[in-house]
């Protein structure tokens, strides 16, 4: 697994993976994208980002390690072990030693100050939560991070909770069926855990992690998505969680995944934070990007292109 580190203004960033792999098509999971797009950029687009064999979008669940003004902050903590995920096969009783990894990188859980979940989907929670005893049988799920205040965004807590749930429409199709029954067993073992001990904070509007670190909203993926924006000297980051799933949403940004919940919602977000991120220089930094991971993004008519891969 590929471990990268870089340093922006006083804050130290660090990448660890738990799972890289195949995640299904590409005219699946970013359905509205014409074919001529991923065509077309099959030189850069593979091996990293897509398979063009099989049309196969390659990824990666990872977490970002940064410290910060004397904390130690993850943005996201990926799918977990022992998780029960019937929807996502990939997912599903998945078995890594992703804690094993963040201890090669000096991380104990205990050292963990500050966690954020960008937004409440599975692959961005699952190490919220470690079964008592080691193991998921029998036992109760409780915070991996004994000292870590767990900063979620209220309106996907309120949307994933029993009640939120309960108020959907009835799923139009057995993938959306098994999607609704991973969003319970994930609110199950991953969310409520840590809410019930009291080291859940459930934001709204904007949070301020301190002076490097603030939490935007980004709706449309899930109601309370977010973007967690990273200033510190003349350095600019943006961590942008599940805005992206692929780089050709930086070349159409209209184009959302078959998994954002608002995809209209996703797409005008998602142009939002690339414009930012184009006219300030931010540092633009997607949850599941293979490869180098982060990229500068420029304008380019009226979208936008990758202007360099990697931190400088």
């Amino acid at each position: 697994m590929e471990q990268q580190r870089f340093v922006l203004g006083d804050v130290d960033v660090i990448r660890v993976e738990e799972l890289r792999g195949r995640f299904g098509a590409g005219r699946v999971l970013v359905p509205d994208c014409p074919p001529d797009v991923w065509r077309d950029n099959a030189g850069w687009l593979a091996p990293d980002f897509w398979d063009p064999e099989d049309d196969q979008v390659v990824g990666v669940v990872q977490t970002w390690v940064l410290r910060s003004e004397g904390r130690t902050v993850l943005v996201d903590t990926g799918v977990g072990n022992g998780r029960e995920r019937p929807g996502s096969p990939v997912f599903h009783r998945l078995e890594t030693d992703f804690l094993g990894r963040l201890a090669a990188v000096g991380v104990r859980p205990e050292d963990v100050d500050v966690v954020v979940n960008t937004h409440l989907h599975g692959d961005h929670v699952g190490w919220n939560t470690r079964a008592e005893g080691g193991g998921a049988a029998g036992g109760d799920w409780v915070p991996t991070f004994p000292n870590a205040t767990y900063l979620m965004p209220a309106a996907d807590y309120a949307h994933f909770s029993p009640e939120g749930a309960a108020a959907l429409p009835a799923p139009r199709d057995d993938a959306e069926r098994g999607r609704r029954e991973d969003h319970r067993n994930v609110f199950a073992d991953s969310v409520e855990p840590v809410r019930r001990a009291g080291q859940a904070v459930l934001w709204e509007g904007g949070y301020r992690i301190d002076g490097n670190l603030t939490l935007e909203p980004a709706p449309g993926h899930t109601p309370g998505s977010s973007v967690l924006r990273l200033a510190s000297g003349t350095d600019r980051a943006v961590f942008v969680g599940d805005l992206l799933h692929t780089p050709v949403q930086i070349l159409d940004p209209a184009c959302s995944s078959c998994l954002c919940e608002d995809p209209k919602a996703a797409a005008v977000s998602r142009r939002r934070v690339l414009e930012r991120a184009a006219d300030e220089r931010e540092l633009f930094v997607p949850a599941h990007f293979g490869g180098a991971g982060v990229a500068e993004v420029r304008r380019e008519g009226g979208g936008f292109a990758v202007g360099r891969w990697g931190a400088a």
